[in-house]
């Protein structure tokens, strides 16, 4: 799907340069994804540029050369993207993700995860907006929880991703908000995922290590994730009555120190250095809920998702981190 223009391409041979005009492929679809430098948004970018989408991302004070630069706290930059590119549907990635750093950061947080989510659904206009949230609009007490269920977030970053919802819904009635829990992938650094960020812990096993045994969750691969939205994108191009809140994740429960563990497993590494704590630390930052289980039955229903096994997620993005290169044989040979 797509249609035909014409551009410059230079030839060079030696002695000699050639600029010819060739005809060059163009999608039809197009779609533009916010915090497209992120770990996310890289995945999601890359979903839709793969299968056939005019894709434009968006970034700020990491988005040249790649990206385009967008203040989404500017409403008139924000107006002008949207009107200049005239996305079919808008993946909405950019967010302040970080628990802690929303504690510390609260105005600028909701700056982000609220007002910009506020203006991108004022300014859609016909484009379809997917609002990413997360599970953390839920307080972990009684699971799974169903896209209807009533959302009582024990944390700031949760308060501002609901309020983000609310938002998106309140001024763009056509939007979906779609909710993941903890992600990972091919980080650009291991800091970049709550669960990446373990594995210099897991090879550094000449220390005990204590890890979380207490809190459940699903580690969710954002490739996953990017093809969950490609795959609403093109749905909701079918039947336009597809809208509101969509769960997705991984259906692997576990605790930090189990995908410590199976981190380890994955690269044949040791994990008798790592230690479960079964009590969560005083001080330990913000309020976490316990188990925050999504029921992904709506996109399930829809035949819509894909979930790659953890270990296979986790080996292929952690791969380029390890610390003793001759492991890479006998993991992947």
């Amino acid at each position: 799907m797509g249609g035909r223009e014409k551009e410059l391409k230079i030839h060079f041979t030696p002695g000699h340069v050639d600029v010819a005009e060739e005809n060059v492929h163009v999608p039809f679809r197009r779609v533009l994804v916010t915090g497209a430098t992120g770990l996310l948004g890289r995945a999601v970018y890359k979903e839709f540029q793969d299968n056939d989408w005019y894709t434009v991302g968006c970034g700020y004070s990491r988005a040249r050369p790649r990206f385009e630069k967008c203040n989404l706290l500017d409403a008139d930059a924000v107006r002008a993207m949207i009107q200049e590119f005239q996305p079919h549907v808008i993946v909405h990635c950019a967010a302040e993700r970080r628990p802690d750093v929303v504690e510390s950061q609260t105005d600028a947080a909701i700056q982000l995860n609220v007002s910009a989510a506020g203006t991108l659904a004022k300014e859609a206009g016909v484009s379809f907006l997917i609002y990413i949230s997360t599970d953390y609009v839920f307080d972990g007490r009684n699971p799974p929880y169903d896209v209807n269920d009533t959302p009582n977030p024990l944390n700031l970053y949760g308060k501002t991703k609901l309020e983000g919802e609310r938002e998106v819904l309140r001024n763009n009635m056509g939007a979906a908000v779609l909710r993941v829990p903890v992600l990972y992938g091919d980080v650009e650094k291991l800091e970049e995922s709550a669960i990446t960020v373990m594995f210099d812990k897991v090879q550094n096993s000449t220390d005990l290590i204590s890890i979380d045994h207490c809190q459940q969750r699903f580690p969710t691969y954002v490739k996953d994730v990017g093809r969950v939205c490609r795959q609403l994108a093109e749905s909701r191009l079918q039947d336009p009555s597809l809208r509101g809140i969509f769960h997705f994740s991984g259906n692997e429960q576990m605790t930090k120190y189990e995908m410590a563990c199976a981190i380890a497993d994955a690269f044949s590494l040791p994990s008798s250095h790592l230690r479960p704590i079964t009590e969560t630390p005083v001080g330990s930052g913000a309020l976490r809920p316990h188990n925050p289980q999504l029921d992904c039955s709506r996109l399930e229903n829809l035949g819509i998702g894909h979930r790659t096994p953890f270990k296979q997620g986790i080996k292929e993005c952690l791969w380029p981190f390890l610390h003793d290169k001759r492991w890479r044989q006998s993991v992947f040979h």
